[in-house]
C-alpha cells in the first residue's frame, strides 16, 4: 500500500489526535472504571473509545492503509500489512493517567520500510500537542500557535529524561556513564521523546522492553527535529520486529551514544515483557 507522508496527511493525524483527547477527557469527567487485560496491564473505556475515534480518523484521511493499534492487538485483531503501515497508542502512559496524573499522551505514528516517517503525540490534559514530519521539520503546539522546535547540541550543561515508571539501577548507570553528573526528570508516556526533541534534554535512554505503538510517534517527531534512536546495538532503531517488541533503545539531541545493549546485560536492565514508554 503507497502513501504519500506529506503536510496534509500530518494534519488529518494532529485532527484525529486532538478528536481522541476530547473524548478521554469527556470520559474523566463522566468517570470510568478501571479493567486488566490478560497481560496483567490496566486499560479503561477511555483507551478503547480514543482508539476507535482514530481509526475511523484514519480510514477516511488514509484508506487502505493498515493500522496496527494496541488495543486491537490485544483483541487478538492484528491486520495484515506490508512495508508501510500506522502504529497506535490511543491512550499512552495509563498506569499515570489512572493515578490522576496529565502526562499520558494519544500517539499516531506512519511507518515506512521499517522507519517512522511521521508522527503526532498529544498531551490532551494541558492541550499540548507535537508533531514531525522527517525531512520536513517538527512542531510544538499549544495555546499560543505552532512553534518550529529543534534538538540541542550536546554542551556542558546535561540533561537526562527517564521513565517514571520503569527508571532503573541499569539506567541510573548508563546515565553516569554517558552523561556523568547531570540532572535528569522522569516522566510518563512518549513524553519523553518530546522533551528530548523540544531541546529541553539531550538523553533518553530505554533499558528495558516496550511496544512499537509506544514509541512510533514520538521516534517520528525526535527524528524530524533532528535526534536519533538508536537500538542494541547502536543503530538505528527499527520496526516489524516480531510482536511488535522493542528491546530497548536510546534516543538523543542527535549525536551518538553508547550502544545500550551492554549494560543491559552487565546491569540486569533487560526484561521479557513490554510495558510502556
Amino acid at each position: 500500500m503507497s502513501i504519500v507522508a506529506d503536510n496534509s496527511l500530518l494534519e488529518a493525524l494532529v485532527l484525529a489526535s486532538r478528536q481522541a483527547g476530547a473524548e478521554i477527557l469527556r470520559l474523566v469527567a463522566a468517570g470510568f472504571k478501571i479493567e486488566t487485560k490478560d497481560d496483567a496491564s490496566p486499560v479503561t473505556v477511555c483507551d478503547r473509545v480514543a482508539e476507535a475515534v482514530i481509526l475511523a480518523a484514519l480510514a477516511k484521511a488514509a484508506p487502505g492503509v493498515p493500522v496496527i493499534a494496541e488495543e486491537e492487538v490485544a483483541a487478538g485483531r492484528i491486520p495484515a500489512h506490508g512495508d508501510t503501515y500506522f502504529l497506535v497508542d490511543p491512550l499512552d502512559g495509563t498506569k499515570e493517567f489512572i493515578r490522576g496524573g496529565d502526562d499520558y499522551t494519544v500517539n499516531i505514528g506512519l511507518i515506512v520500510d521499517g522507519s517512522p516517517v511521521l508522527g503526532v503525540v498529544y498531551q490532551p490534559a494541558v492541550d499540548r500537542l507535537w508533531g514531525g514530519l522527517v525531512g520536513q521539520g517538527a512542531f510544538v503546539e499549544d495555546g499560543s500557535g505552532r512553534i518550529a522546535m529543534s534538538t540541542r547540541p550536546l554542551g556542558q550543561e546535561r540533561a537526562a529524561v527517564a521513565s517514571k515508571s520503569h527508571f532503573n539501577q541499569a539506567t541510573a548507570d548508563y546515565l553516569a556513564q554517558v552523561l556523568g553528573e547531570c540532572a535528569y526528570v522522569s516522566v510518563g508516556s512518549s513524553l519523553k521523546f518530546c522533551i528530548v526533541a523540544e531541546g529541553r534534554a539531550d538523553l533518553y535512554p530505554r533499558l528495558s522492553p516496550t511496544s512499537e505503538w509506544d514509541t512510533a510517534a514520538g521516534h517520528a517527531i525526535l527524528l524530524a527535529a533532528g535526534g536519533r534512536v538508536d537500538g542494541l546495538d547502536g543503530t538505528p532503531l527499527r520496526y516489524g520486529k516480531m510482536a511488535f517488541l522493542n528491546r530497548g533503545f536510546c534516543a538523543t539531541g542527535g549525536w551518538e551514544a553508547p550502544a545500550i545493549g551492554p549494560f543491559m546485560t552487565e546491569f540486569g536492565g533487560g526484561g521479557d515483557l513490554p510495558q510502556g514508554v
